[in-house]
């Protein structure tokens, strides 16, 4: 199954490459650790955000095909999905 990732999903991983950025401008200007720091939290939330959304979507085009296709039995797929999100962390 070809997967379609949404703009909304391109755009929240923009956001955080230029978060990324700020942390190496934070970086080249010799700012406090605490000001690198914070920011790599946020990077890191934000990224965790992205996860969450891509693993749901995935889910949820997944779920609907199998339905689609006369498939109820979309346990496996969440048990997956489940996985996916546990190994992320």
């Amino acid at each position: 199954m070809e997967y379609n990732y949404t703009e909304s999903m391109k755009t929240r991983l923009r956001r955080i490459e230029g978060q990324i950025r700020g942390v190496l401008r934070l970086m080249e200007e010799g700012k406090s650790c605490k000001d690198v720091v914070a920011q790599l939290s946020a990077v890191r939330n934000a990224s965790d955000k992205a996860i969450a959304q891509i693993v749901a979507e995935n889910l949820h085009q997944c779920i609907l095909a199998e339905q689609a296709a006369g498939n109820n039995d979309t346990g496996k797929m969440v048990q997956e999905a489940v996985e996916l999100l546990v190994k992320s962390r």
